[in-house]
């Protein structure tokens, strides 16, 4: 018999292994509290998890005692950005704890309603590189195809808060027959990514007459999809779903999950299913203050991403919405916590930290500094240990080597003692 288990090298004093640990225990099937009642069908059906959303104060008030932050928040949450809860992603919250981090994600609090002078209505500056209604062109040879408002549930600290779910600043108007006739003729373009809003909460039909449009026009090499439905609304991610988006290679997915209690039963399935497709599957990460600013917590979301099959890709600095300070860490932890996984675990589980720079200049890798001084013939670098290396540099001519600078020379012997030191 095979037993689909990881042994941990702990190890007691006779050589024993003291800890074995399933593989499936590390995701646990979220349960159906309050909905205990619900047949299998009505569950497991992603349309009856729409209907049946938490989106009033009243309806969250009969299922948890909210702290007066939150109550206050709910009842301005309509000014800014809706209330939106699956009865499934509701489950994750720990009720007796107002410091859940899933709580804090998706439950409006009174902080949102007071606007930090750096803050903005659209920190990525999309809005000044719309080519067309719902089509972003901010970048050389990709697109950034906004298809729709909504989402299954709403993250309080949305970059898009201005148009998403209806409630925001501004209306979202795609102009579809606009936007792909850009693309046709914009040759440039061979990287559409369709986004929102969350576009799987489109129909397969709906979305499959996107994707094959886009599919027809010769030089869009790849299309991508972003979305958090596989975590909100794991159910959505049907084989039927799975088995059209399969028609569109190469088709990439980027996920959004935020703490390792996302990382349940069901999405695991999910994300199996997007896999088995082919789908190649990334994840991006927002650091947010109380739900994920942890090196402890961050590796075990990436170590639990990566047994699901989702490679993580990014980890987002919280952009500068208008409310979300109270979510905002510093760079200075983004650059602790990849510090923290660098060396300590695999090369898969370290996404890049980058800030979507304010106004429309891009994503910008921030991270340790790991070259400590170069010049022409040598580059100084430190690994993860902070031990001190010298790698040589190649020259752009064919000429010998040179006397080292002075100032490198000295930094040399220091790397020479670190050797030693080593050996």
């Amino acid at each position: 018999m095979a037993y689909n288990c990881v042994v941990m090298q702990n190890e007691d004093p006779d050589g024993h292994c003291s800890r074995v640990v399933d593989r499936v225990s590390r995701f646990r099937m979220t349960g159906r509290g309050v909905w205990a009642s619900v047949p299998d069908h009505d569950w497991n059906d992603w349309r009856w998890q729409l209907r049946h959303r938490i989106t009033t104060l009243e309806a969250l008030e009969t299922l948890l005692k909210l702290t007066p932050e939150e109550r206050e928040g709910l009842v301005l949450a309509g000014n800014n950005l809706a209330l939106a809860i699956t009865p499934y992603f509701f489950n994750l919250i720990d009720r007796d704890n107002p410091d859940c981090p899933i709580r804090r994600q998706v439950i409006p609090r009174v902080e949102e309603t007071v606007t930090a002078s750096w803050e903005m209505i659209d920190p990525c500056g999309e809005d000044a590189h719309m080519v067309a209604p719902g089509l972003v062109h901010r970048y050389p040879d990709r697109v950034l195809f906004l298809v729709t408002d909504r989402c299954a549930s709403y993250c309080r600290y949305c970059t898009r808060s201005r148009v998403v779910s209806g409630a925001g600043e501004q209306h979202l108007h795609t102009d579809f027959s606009e936007a792909i006739q850009y693309i046709r003729k914009h040759t440039e373009v061979r990287d559409v990514l369709l986004s929102g809003g969350d576009p799987l909460l489109f129909s397969d039909d709906r979305l499959e007459h996107i994707l094959s449009q886009l599919r027809a026009i010769p030089h869009v090499e790849f299309l991508r999809i972003g979305t958090r439905i596989p975590v909100f609304l794991p159910q959505r991610v049907t084989p039927e779903l799975c088995a059209m988006l399969r028609k569109y290679h190469p088709l990439w997915m980027g996920i959004h999950t935020n703490h390792p209690k996302e990382a349940t039963a069901e999405v695991r399935e999910a994300c199996g299913r997007l896999a088995d497709a082919g789908i190649p599957l990334g994840n991006q990460t927002v650091l947010l203050r109380g739900v994920n600013d942890d090196a402890a917590v961050m590796k075990e979301l990436m170590h639990k991403l990566l047994m699901m099959r989702v490679r993580p890709y990014y980890i987002y600095q919280c952009d500068l919405v208008k409310g979300t300070h109270h979510l905002r860490t510093s760079v200075r932890k983004g650059i602790e916590i990849i510090e923290a996984l660098r060396g300590h675990t695999t090369g898969y589980a370290v996404p890049q930290y980058v800030i979507d720079t304010p106004g429309g200049g891009g994503k910008v890798p921030i991270g340790p500094e790991y070259v400590l001084a170069y010049d022409k013939q040598r580059v100084i670098i430190r690994n993860y240990e902070g031990k001190v290396f010298e790698y040589p540099e190649v020259s752009e001519s064919r000429g010998a080597p040179t006397t080292p600078d002075k100032a490198v020379t000295e930094v040399k012997h220091g790397c020479a003692r670190e050797r030693c030191d080593r050996s």
